[in-house]
C-alpha cells in the first residue's frame, strides 16, 4: 500500500514534474484554477516490498509515484539526484578511485532485467560501462551459480535502485549481485558469505527485519577485511536486524538539500530515518556513555534517504504500473551509498566490524538537525553534535571516516 505520511501536491508546467527540495515547482500551466486543477500532481511514496513475518526480511526501498488523474505518471528522463549530485554532495574521488574494488549487493528474487538497467543508469550519466561482457558486472545465485531464484518485481526494483547508487558513489568499482532464493535471513545471509567467497570488497544489505539475536551473526555477517553494510530501516525509531548486528555498520538516512556555500548541500536526520537499541545485541566498540544504550545502537553513519530529495534509477521491469525512470529513498539508498565509498577509501582489508566509523569519525560531516520522532533517550531519535541514532556519526566527506 502506499506511504500516507509524505503525500505532496504541486503544480507542474507541462514539461515536467519534480521532487520539493531537489528542484523547482514551475507555475500552473493554465492561468484559472480550473487550469490548475486539470494538472494537478500528487507525490506518493510507496515501499515496493510488502510486509512479511518474523522469518523474512523486507527490502527498504520507497519509491515516488508521481499521480495524476489517478494514474501514475512515468517520467523519460531522470527526476532526482544523480551521480554529480552525490559526488559534490559528499566530496567523492568517483574520477579517481575504485579501481580494483568490488561492491556486492545482496537481494532477494531474480531482477531479470537488471544488467540492462544498469547499463542505461550508467549511460545517462556517462558512466563506464560495466557489464558481463567486460567483468565489470556479475549476478549470480545464493551459492554463485546461474540457477537464478523466480523474479519478484518489489525485489527488483530495489536491486536497481542499489546498483545505481553503487554506479553513482562508485563509477570504477565491479559490481556483484548476489540474489538469494527468498527474503528469509538464512539465505540473505548465504548470500553474504557468496558475496564475500567471491571476492567483495564491500557487501552492501538494504533489509531489515525485526531485532534478532546474533544467532546470524558468526555464520552470516562476521567477515574482517569486508565492509558489511546494513540499511537502518525507514520506520523511526526502533532497532532492526541485521543493522543490529554488532559486525556490520548500521546506515542512517538524511534529508538532503541544495544550499549555498562550498558545499553546495546541507543534510538533516530524515523523519523516518532508522535508529535503536537493541534489547538483544551488544557491541563492545561502542561508548554507553555516548548512546545511552547498553545494547547496541543504532546507526553507525548515514547518508541521503528520504524519498522527498530522492535519488534517479532506472527500472524497465513492470511492476505496480511503473518502470523506466523513477525517484527513490529509504535507508535502501544510503546502505549502497556507503559501500560503495568503503570502496574508494580502498582500506576494507582494516574493517573488522561496525567500530571502524567509530575510530574514524572525524572525517565525516557531522548532521545536528533533524529527528525521527519521540523515544526514552533524546540522541537516540533527535540529531545533535556527535553521535546520534538517525544519523550515526555523520555522513561520509570524502573517504576520510571510511
Amino acid at each position: 500500500m502506499p506511504r500516507t505520511r509524505h503525500v505532496v501536491t504541486v503544480f507542474a508546467v507541462a514539461t515536467a514534474l519534480i521532487i520539493p527540495a531537489v528542484f523547482t515547482a514551475g507555475s500552473p500551466a493554465g492561468g484559472t484554477p480550473a487550469a490548475a486543477a486539470a494538472t494537478r500532481t500528487v507525490l506518493r511514496d510507496r515501499t515496493v516490498c510488502r510486509h512479511v513475518g518474523n522469518t523474512r526480511a523486507r527490502c527498504l526501498a520507497i519509491r515516488v509515484d508521481h499521480v495524476r488523474r489517478g494514474r501514475i505518471r512515468h517520467e523519460s528522463a531522470p527526476v532526482g539526484y544523480g551521480p554529480a549530485d552525490l559526488a559534490t554532495a559528499y566530496a567523492l574521488p568517483t574520477a579517481t578511485a575504485g579501481v580494483g574494488q568490488t561492491v556486492a549487493i545482496v537481494d532477494a528474487y531474480d531482477a531479470p532485467s537488471a544488467e540492462h538497467d544498469l547499463s542505461v543508469y550508467r549511460a545517462q550519466f556517462h558512466l563506464p560501462a560495466c557489464t558481463t561482457a567486460n567483468r565489470c558486472f556479475r549476478k549470480v545465485d545464493q551459492r554463485g551459480g546461474q540457477n537464478l531464484p523466480e523474479p519478484d518485481g518489489g525485489w527488483a526494483q530495489e536491486v536497481s535502485l542499489d546498483l545505481d547508487m553503487v554506479a553513482a558513489t562508485c563509477p570504477r568499482c565491479h559490481i556483484l549481485l548476489v540474489e538469494a532464493d527468498t527474503a528469509s535471513m538464512a539465505n540473505l545471509g548465504a548470500a553474504v558469505n557468496t558475496a564475500v567467497r567471491l571476492g567483495a570488497n564491500a557487501v552492501s544489505n538494504s533489509y531489515g527485519g525485526p531485532d534478532a539475536d546474533d544467532r546470524y551473526d558468526g555464520r552470516f555477517f562476521h567477515h574482517p577485511g569486508v565492509a558489511i553494510t546494513a540499511s537502518a530501516g525507514d520506520s523511526g525509531y526502533g532497532a532492526s536486524y541485521p543493522a543490529s548486528s554488532k559486525w556490520v555498520t548500521a546506515v542512517g538516512g538524511t534529508t538532503l538539500t541544495r544550499a549555498a556555500g562550498s558545499r553546495r548541500f546541507s543534510e538533516t536526520a530524515w523523519a523516518d530515518s532508522g535508529s535503536g537499541c537493541s534489547t538483544v545485541n551488544k557491541a563492545a566498540w561502542q561508548d554507553p556513555t555516548i548512546t545511552g544504550c547498553p545494547g547496541r545502537a543504532v546507526a553507525d553513519v548515514a547518508a541521503v534517504a528520504d524519498p522527498a530529495t530522492g535519488v534517479a534509477v532506472y527500472d524497465s521491469y513492470p511492476f505496480q504500473d511503473t518502470s523506466g525512470w523513477l525517484t527513490f529513498g529509504g535507508t535502501s539508498a544510503s546502505s549502497p551509498i556507503v559501500a560503495a565509498v568503503y570502496a574508494l577509501a580502498g582500506n576494507t582489508a582494516e574493517v573488522a566490524d561496525g567500530s571502524y566509523v567509530w575510530l574514524h569519525h572525524s572525517g565525516l560531516n557531522d548532521v545536528t538537525a533533524g529527528t525521527n520522532g519521540s523515544c526514552p533517550t533524546k540522541q537516540w531519535c533527535t540529531a545533535r553534535t556527535g553521535w546520534d541514532g538517525p544519523t550515526g556519526w555523520g555522513t561520509p566527506h570524502g573517504t576520510a571516516g571510511l
